[in-house]
């Protein structure tokens, strides 16, 4: 005889950003009930634009996020030397036809907007700043600045790199890699050309110009950072006397960019320990668990990941496959934490090289770099679990008809 399923949970979400609002909407979907708390007074993205590969793709579309004609969607990564050797062009088109979904550049306020069209505004609570979690025989509580206290089945920190929750699990500090991205989202007509996005290195500095939609390009220009960086009076002056040359495109933006865009910059680059197991009814999700550079424009595909292996940890829960919740979130994070950690160690590699270094990683083969980029996203993105859960959304789609 089948076990019983489990009764639904009260879960409560620490953090609405794009992790946060993807959690939550999947437990919702599975008839949990589920309460997100923000610390702002309102939702909203900061920041510029984001890369969805198909990784992420695969989840959105299994959270029912209509993706369709958001920012741009991409065919060519075009790699070249500051000296404007090439180094390769990665055929993306081709990476997302063997692994199924589109790669886009979204500008991250639409990739929130998208999560958040037909989610319950009532299930959101902002002005509510977590100051303490903790873990008890029967779940967890979550304690606010105003002297409030939430009770739960189950509490997810998806609270960003300074994460409360990350801290009361006890896991480590973010690392400073030693670099930084100065960046921004702007309209550039004819700052880069549709659907192309450019990387260019240098022998201590790169940059990036990617479309996001319309006349909207993304634009970063990475160089050292330590902590004891003192940021200049005018910062556009620095930029332009490292980056003038580069290439035309990039010329052409450092001409239109002025001080008042590089107002919120730089950021530095940190990364996470890969957390070990929690307790309780404690868990991580997103930078809260495993902040990375953005040299692999992956952390918001990591996020949805997480997402989808928390929200099969938690139905195998219900279907009694697991004893208890905190069993379920141990395989959660077990499941997460090798890919995660290959994915971070990739992305903490150094880009930026010696001419001598760029002239023999030009002598390896676009198809060769394409496929080997291909392998890797796929090897590191649960697919087998995706193909299972995706069938199984099919038969219950088929059945409601």
């Amino acid at each position: 005889m089948p076990a019983a399923q489990a009764p639904s949970l009260r879960v409560l979400v620490v953090g609405a950003g794009v992790g946060g609002i993807s959690i939550a909407r999947g437990l919702l979907r599975e008839g949990h009930d589920v309460t997100v708390y923000e610390q702002r007074p309102d939702v909203h993205a900061g920041g510029g634009a984001v890369t969805i590969w198909s990784n992420g793709a695969t989840v959105l579309r299994q959270l029912g996020v209509d993706m369709d004609r958001a920012g741009q969607q991409l065919s060519t990564v075009r790699v070249m030397t500051s000296t404007g050797r090439s180094l390769a062009t990665l055929d993306v088109a081709t990476i997302a036809d063997r692994l199924g979904e589109p790669v886009r550049m979204v500008p991250r306020h639409v990739l929130l907007d998208r999560l958040l069209k037909d989610f319950p505004a009532e299930r959101i609570r902002c002005n509510a700043r977590a100051i303490g979690a903790v873990a008890n025989g029967g779940g967890a509580r979550v304690e606010f600045a105003d002297g409030s206290v939430a009770e739960g089945d189950l509490v997810i920190g998806a609270d960003g790199r300074h994460s409360m929750v990350r801290d009361v699990v006890g896991a480590g500090h973010g690392e400073p890699t030693g670099w930084c991205s100065w960046q921004g989202l702007a309209a550039f007509p004819n700052g880069a050309d549709e659907r192309v996005a450019f990387v260019v290195i240098g022998e201590r500095a790169s940059l990036g110009l990617w479309p996001a939609g319309g006349s909207e390009v993304q634009w970063w220009f990475d160089l050292p950072w330590s902590p004891g960086f003192v940021r200049p009076a005018r910062p556009i002056d620095m930029i332009r006397s490292t980056f003038t040359g580069w290439s035309e495109p990039v010329d052409r933006v450092l001409a239109a960019l002025t001080d008042d865009d590089l107002a919120h910059s730089p950021y530095p680059h940190f990364r996470h320990p890969i957390p070990r197991p929690g307790h309780g009814a404690l868990t991580l999700l997103g930078d809260a668990a495993h902040t990375m550079p953005p040299t692999l424009a992956q952390g918001a595909n990591q996020a949805l990941l997480d997402t989808m292996v928390l929200c099969k940890a938690v139905s195998e829960f219900q279907r009694g496959a697991n004893t208890d919740l905190p069993d379920a979130l141990r395989w959660y994070e077990k499941t997460r934490r090798r890919r995660a950690a290959a994915v971070s160690r990739v992305a903490s590699l150094q880009v930026s090289h010696g001419e001598a270094v760029l002239r023999t990683a030009a002598m390896v083969s676009d198809r060769f770099m394409t496929w080997a980029l291909a392998t890797f996203l796929q090897s590191v993105s649960h697919r087998r679990m995706a193909a299972d859960i995706n069938r199984a959304l099919s038969a219950d789609t088929a059945c409601r008809r």
